[in-house]
């Protein structure tokens, strides 16, 4: 690992330490001090969260719950409540459980959403347990195959040091995890509403949207990403969700769509 890197790594174990322990330093910078961007998805987000107060959110693929999450400085600062999900059983022990222990109506679970209850293979990197490696973990095995034969793994791997494979066969490993329908998930955890469904899972993120009926659940706000998403799928996607009297807008790899935005939020979509 270069100097960068290590560096890099010795900030987000800071930063992270902070933010499982609430420490108020954290806390009062994110609502005094920070100042997302104009017109960015993190400007939509601070101005939604000061706006709504109270939300309920529930995010499929939390990961280690802070390494480019785009929703955890909110959930921490303005005191969301909700269900966030994530199936790799080393990154929720490691990271996303430690990360909001002490963090009151968070609950973490070490689980994927599927359309049924039951177990499901996903395909994972086996050389490495760093942010950019668990990221890639999909139900979609060309995901992490795309990434293999664009380069990607090989530049991230030679950042840590690591000497990888250049076969998929010995890279790309598969993990059973439990899987949790939309319907067990509402019921289980008293899901009465969803202000906020955060969707990240490489490629299977219209797969989630279907399965949560939106017609019924009616998510006030959806965002999930787009990057490998087909281009028929992306145009899918968004013609269902605009059927379904949402507000869309692409933010580089995200996608953003609103039922109703208020007048504050309008400008996003001006």
């Amino acid at each position: 690992m270069n100097f960068r890197s290590k560096i890099k790594a010795l900030y987000q174990r800071i930063i992270s330490g902070m933010s499982a322990n609430n420490n108020p330093l954290f806390i009062f910078f994110y609502k005094y001090f920070y100042r997302p961007p104009e017109g960015t998805i993190e400007e939509f987000t601070d101005i939604f969260s000061r706006y709504r107060r109270k939300i309920k959110v529930v995010q499929v693929g939390a990961n280690d719950g802070i390494t480019n999450d785009p929703i955890h400085k909110f959930i921490k600062r303005d005191g969301w409540e909700g269900v966030l999900l994530e199936p790799q059983k080393y990154v929720f022990e490691k990271f996303l459980q430690p990360l909001y222990r002490k963090t009151q109506g968070i609950i973490t679970v070490n689980a994927a959403l599927d359309r049924t209850d039951g177990y499901k293979p996903v395909y994972k990197i086996s050389a490495s347990n760093s942010r950019w490696a668990t990221g890639l973990t999909s139900f979609n095995r060309e995901v992490l195959e795309k990434a293999l034969s664009s380069g990607y793994i090989e530049k991230q791997a030679k950042k840590e040091g690591l000497k990888i494979e250049d076969s998929a066969a010995s890279l790309i490993t598969e993990e059973k995890v439990e899987c949790i329908s939309p319907e067990t998930l509402i019921t289980r955890y008293n899901l009465d509403r969803i202000d906020w469904l955060q969707i990240d899972t490489e490629g299977y993120d219209y797969e989630i949207i279907k399965m949560f009926n939106i017609e019924k659940t009616k998510p006030c706000v959806i965002v999930y990403e787009n990057l490998h998403l087909p281009e028929e799928q992306k145009k899918e996607c968004r013609e269902m969700l605009e059927k379904n009297g949402y507000r869309c807008r692409d933010f580089g790899p995200n996608s953003l769509a609103v039922l109703d935005p208020p007048e504050c939020l309008q400008k996003f979509f001006a």
